[in-house]
């Protein structure tokens, strides 16, 4: 099955990873792919202690800019999507979440037509998870699940800062 986390509300990263939790406690070998982010945060350093559970990260530290994106972001998102393409062939993983793929293709840094080729191309036997927000119509089509989280509060508002072990 294909699984879409999307919106602009908190938690799509969380579903996905405890998503991923249950599928490696029931014995499946799980891959989370992370791209934009720098694979720091508290929850993968937890995960990266699980042996069915790995983790490959491909993003830098700080936030991405739309407007100002490098050549460095260009590589690195196509570096990690032919990983998970190599990972796939590999038949090794029961689950691959690949945690901001919808932002990365929002961006441009990877084209809707390939992440749909790739999505076409996994063998029934893998569950893909894809989160970010601005999932594409077309890729949501593709999707036999589509959760999209919702913000109605959120207490970033109030300028409170993300906060060690509930953002990161």
């Amino acid at each position: 099955m294909i699984h879409i986390y999307t919106g602009n509300g908190k938690g799509k990263t969380t579903a996905a990873l405890g998503l991923g939790l249950r599928a490696a406690g029931a014995g499946k070998k799980v891959l989370l792919v992370q791209f934009l982010k720098d694979g720091k945060s508290s929850e993968i350093r937890l995960i990266r202690k699980f042996k069915n559970f790995d983790v490959k990260v491909f993003g830098k530290k700080g936030f991405l800019n739309k407007n100002k994106l490098t050549k460095k972001d260009f590589n690195l998102a196509r570096q990690g999507f032919n990983f998970v393409r190599k990972a796939v062939k590999s038949k090794k993983y029961g689950l691959i979440i690949l945690d901001e793929i919808n932002l990365i293709n929002n961006f441009g840094l990877i084209e809707t037509k390939d992440i749909l080729n790739f999505i076409k191309e996994v063998p029934s036997k893998i569950e893909l998870v894809l989160t970010g927000r601005y999932a594409s119509k077309k890729i949501i089509q593709l999707a036999d699940l589509v959760t999209e989280m919702k913000e109605i509060k959120h207490y970033y508002k109030k300028n409170i800062k993300a906060r060690k072990g509930i953002e990161f």
